[in-house]
């Protein structure tokens, strides 16, 4: 009895010990994604932080193949190694017992594109015409009106149609209020609500504006907005390209631009204003409407812009194609970036990958990096408005592009992952779907 009495806080004093030296890996399990991909060719190997030594110990790997397509190869002790297409379901076990994690890997064939750098100039022209604004209209007698607003009609809202005839442009919209408001009836205006993307209508009455010498409803709208970014890759097979890493936005609203044609067109920088705490900078530049790059837009995601391309780009710092890396061989450490800071020479500098995030695809907040380059300093201050895009490479291969800066700091910044961005471009097959978002600046708004 007293033996027993004696190894009982014995055992329980190991079961503690034992649990606080499992809980490590056990929280470090639980930061692996339970989806992953790999291109044929690469290495299945899952790095949870551990040392080596300690994870080889303590945790064992199981494979298993769930399409006829699927196929892996191993050596003794060398990691397995993808060979073909498909799916593979991997069980993770502790001490090579205990199921602890399941992950799905899907093995894909190795995509190559050419990386960017180029910049671009952006145009972006969206389906009818956005609501910017409201303003109270002032009538000959001096009376204050806002039939707009007593409609309802919100910011963000698209005017999508009066007296169904269909609104395009925000000048075609202004002639067509002050034309019919003219008879003095009521205006049948079809809009896009701008939350739940219902269409609705209502009736509003313009109101001759003492000001402007026009009938008026109350509103600011405009149909376009462009600006700078950069190219972050081009593929050769499907001419596909993507660009910016970021949606855009309205200047105004900040809400996303609902897209109906677009276009990108090369660009020059004729000028940078640094960034400085607090303060953002920005690339200056004239587009090339017709000269080197010419593409369309046909998405607009929250990882980027993408369409196609009449034309390959040229990239002077590489001769052909490089691999696209998955965001699960992205690591912390140097990289480096491609992006024009003068002209349209394309120029390589240094970063630094400085934290990693599998699971910000939704705001496309992939990973956070740091200027380290001191040239790019000294020219910029860090990151500025029109890099965004710019392709980060990594030990040979895209893995992401530059999208955000810190506005506190704007050496530092956000990146999204580049298998994001191959998803959204329609490159890869569509997976599950998992930011502050940079905004365009926009030419002048019209009153209507």
């Amino acid at each position: 009895m007293d033996f027993q009495k004696k190894r009982t806080p014995v055992l329980i004093v190991a079961i503690i010990f034992l649990g606080l030296c499992l809980q490590l890996p056990f929280q470090l399990l639980n930061h692996l994604p339970i989806q992953q991909s790999v291109s044929v060719g690469d290495k299945l190997s899952f790095d949870i932080g551990l040392p080596k030594y300690l994870e080889q110990n303590l945790l064992k790997y199981s494979y298993e193949t769930n399409l006829n397509s699927s196929a892996i190869i191993t050596t003794g002790n060398i990691t397995p190694v993808a060979t073909t297409p498909g799916q593979l379901d991997v069980q993770v076990k502790l001490f090579g017992l205990i199921p602890v994690r399941n992950i799905s890997v899907n093995v894909i064939p190795e995509i190559r594109v050419i990386p960017g750098g180029q910049a671009v100039g952006v145009m972006i022209e969206s389906e009818g015409v956005m609501v910017v604004g409201r303003s109270a209209i002032i009538d000959e007698e001096g009376k204050r009106h806002n039939p707009a607003a007593e409609a309802g009609i919100q910011l963000g809202d698209i005017l999508l149609s009066v007296n169904d005839q269909v609104v395009e442009t925000e000048s075609q919209a202004q002639e067509m209020i002050n034309k019919l408001g003219q008879k003095g009836k009521p205006l049948v205006m079809k809009f896009k609500e701008r939350d739940s993307q219902k269409i609705f209508q209502t009736k509003i009455t313009p109101i001759y504006c003492k000001e402007t010498k026009r009938y008026r409803v109350g509103l600011f709208v405009r149909d376009s907005t462009a600006g700078v970014g950069t190219l972050t890759f081009y593929h050769p097979e499907s001419n596909s390209y993507g660009a910016l890493g970021h949606i855009i936005t309205d200047i105004d609203t900040c809400r996303p631009i609902n897209l109906s044609k677009g276009k990108v067109v090369g660009a020059q920088i004729e000028g940078i204003r640094r960034s400085k705490k607090g303060q953002p900078g920005e690339k200056m530049g004239v587009f090339h409407r017709g000269e080197g790059i010419v593409g369309n837009i046909t998405k607009n995601t929250n990882c980027g812009i993408f369409g196609k391309l009449n034309k390959a780009p040229e990239n002077t710092y590489t001769q052909g194609t490089i691999p696209v890396a998955m965001a699960n061989q992205v690591k912390e450490g140097p990289a480096y970036i491609y992006t024009v800071l003068q002209g349209n020479k394309i120029e390589k500098y240094d970063i630094e990958v400085e934290q990693i995030n599998l699971y910000g695809r939704a705001e496309g907040k992939g990973m956070i990096i740091r200027i380290t380059d001191k040239e790019l300093l000294a020219k910029t201050g860090g990151i500025i408005q029109g890099m965004s895009g710019s392709p980060i490479i990594q030990d040979g291969r895209l893995i992401g592009a530059v999208t955000h800066v810190f506005v506190n700091d704007p050496t530092r910044g956000y990146g999204v992952m580049a298998e994001w961005m191959l998803y959204d471009s329609g490159v890869l097959p569509k997976q599950v779907s998992e930011r502050k978002n940079a905004q365009f600046g926009a030419r002048g708004y019209v009153a209507c």
